[in-house]
């Protein structure tokens, strides 16, 4: 088996497109934005939107994951750099649950439900920005954009200097 199941390649490519504009989204737009701006209520809309299917996606991946069988794990021919493959992939199984959580955590703290779903005020609670979980669910957007950093980096290392066309793994085809 040369490549991973269809389902896995689907997965992989959508969440990562999602997860590449929910951080954006908050980093570049809903961190800039005041609490009392009534546009941020729409942006957190899609924002906590996307959260919400990204975090089902994961759910769906790791069941697809288990179920399914997989290649060979890709190797660089340097243990440790295989080691922080290893590492950075279940990294992010862990980072990405960790956003999807600590946003459901900031949204129930702020009751943002109710505001951002339900229309109950014009505006976000001010202490938003205050809040331990929203403080947790910006350090890790920090890790988590890290080890896409990581990840990238190790993808052109594999495809321009070893040559080994590891992206063929994670795109569709036959299996074998």
């Amino acid at each position: 088996m040369q490549r991973y199941h269809p389902v896995l390649v689907a997965l992989h490519w959508l969440m990562a497109l999602m997860i590449l504009i929910s951080l954006t989204a908050g980093w570049v737009i809903l961190d800039n934005m005041a609490n009392d701006d009534p546009d941020k209520i729409l942006v957190l809309t899609g924002h906590m939107s996307a959260g919400i299917v990204i975090g089902t996606l994961l759910v769906v991946r790791l069941v697809t994951r288990f179920r399914t069988g997989t290649p060979p794990r890709a190797t660089t021919g340097n243990a440790l750099l295989d080691r922080i493959g290893i590492w950075t992939h279940w990294g992010f199984y862990v980072f990405v649950a960790g956003m999807a959580l600590s946003g459901l955590a900031t949204a129930l703290g702020a009751g943002l439900f109710p505001i951002v779903f339900g229309g109950a005020a014009e505006t976000v609670p001010e202490e938003l920005s205050g809040l331990p979980q929203r403080i947790a669910h910006g350090w890790i957007a920090t890790v988590l954009a890290l080890l896409i950093l990581l990840h990238i980096s190790a993808t052109v290392y594999h495809q321009l200097v070893l040559k080994d066309g590891l992206l063929r793994r994670m795109w569709f085809g036959a299996r074998s």
